[in-house]
């Protein structure tokens, strides 16, 4: 690593949750790369619902702090994020070169208790609140922090027209070698003896991940196993998965449901799919699609400006139900893996490493820190 990236900085990275989110990777992702490079790095985290740790284990050089959100009755979405806010704001302390806030939730509490300046903040998707407090809370985190870093050309772009603001562009890592490894070890198999030759979304059911366009898309595609894993976010999305079970009984599509997928699963779980759907409406990188490139899973996903820019070359777009029927249909008709869209896939992933990401937000840091 070059000189300049040398000193050792004191870093502090925030996330909103302990869950396997896009952006909480992200954020463990990011501070073990810094720490392997020399830097004293701490997380700070909001822990829901008891949880003691994160999802998976954290590099011991790694320093962890959870704040605890006790859960209360009745408590609707906009006070739970106000309460959050005031928890962390509260307990957030120490002496750091740099703090790095990588959601508008914990870019508000770090706001509220020390301050905007000097305050980085990760803008990994731009998101549309109807909720009075976190339309607010998504405001306030993109105005006053004093930089911002988006994971994609596309999202910096939303933010200069929107908001007048020139954020730096830096890609997300993946553990490219982590996925490949459990495709070539055949980590998959065990998956496909249980589902088939399946589609699998990673994500959860929510607006955002598109579920409904894809389990209509389904129905098109009669006797295709369609398994659906992740979940667990801040937000109560129990009107749409009613909606989407719905449809989804109404057209005789019956998804399998995982839930959360354990850390060390996750790799095989993708590796034996067939086919790797990603109908998500707003995304600012596709971290999951990029690791399913990692597995040599075909990837079909929506046709945004976001997705274009990371995967063109490497995907088959769709718009709307009859597209992804259409796309994800052509690919169950041929072979399992086609072996040189397989080797564009894992090449692309492989070119996006954590290393790479930390290097690059360590100099930003430095030409700010040192002026």
């Amino acid at each position: 690593m070059p000189s300049s990236w040398r000193r050792r900085m004191r870093i502090a990275l925030l996330t909103y949750s302990t869950k396997p989110r896009g952006g909480v990777v992200h954020t463990l992702a990011l501070a073990e790369a810094f720490a392997r490079a020399g830097h004293a790095v701490t997380v700070w985290a909001l822990a829901r619902g008891g949880d003691t740790g994160f999802s998976r284990p954290v590099d011991p050089a790694v320093d962890v702090r959870l704040v605890a959100v006790p859960e209360i009755e009745g408590e609707t979405v906009g006070e739970r994020i106000l309460r959050s806010i005031a928890l962390l704001g509260d307990a957030f302390s120490g002496a750091f070169d740099v703090v790095h806030a990588q959601d508008c939730l914990t870019a508000n509490a770090v706001g509220r208790a020390r301050g905007y300046a000097g305050l980085w903040r990760t803008v990994h998707h731009l998101d549309r609140f109807t909720t009075p407090e976190l339309a607010a809370c998504h405001e306030r985190a993109l105005v006053e922090p004093a930089a911002l870093v988006c994971v994609s050309e596309a999202v910096a772009s939303e933010v200069r027209a929107g908001w007048g603001r020139e954020p730096a562009v830096i890609a997300n890592g993946v553990e490219a070698a982590r996925f490949a490894a459990a495709a070539d070890a055949g980590a998959g198999a065990a998956w496909r003896a249980r589902y088939g030759r399946h589609v699998l979304a990673v994500g959860g059911i929510e607006p955002r991940k598109g579920t409904l366009d894809l389990v209509s898309a389904m129905a098109r595609l009669p006797g295709v196993p369609l398994v659906i894993a992740g979940g667990d976010t801040l937000f109560d999305y129990r009107p749409y998965r009613d909606e989407v079970f719905a449809r989804a009984a109404e057209l005789g599509v019956e998804p399998v449901v995982l839930g959360p997928v354990a850390h060390d699963e996750l790799p095989g779980l993708v590796a034996g799919a067939a086919v790797f759907a990603f109908p998500s409406t707003q995304e600012g990188f596709g971290l999951a699609a990029m690791e399913a490139l990692a597995a040599g899973v075909p990837l079909v996903t929506r046709d945004l400006p976001v997705l274009r820019e990371v995967f063109a070359g490497a995907a088959r777009f769709a718009d709307g139900p009859p597209g992804f029927a259409r796309e994800i249909g052509e690919v169950l008709a041929g072979s399992d893996v086609d072996p040189a869209h397989a080797t564009v896939g894992r090449a692309l992933a492989a070119a996006h490493t954590w290393e790479a990401a930390a290097a690059a937000h360590l100099n930003l840091y430095r030409r700010r820190v040192t002026g």
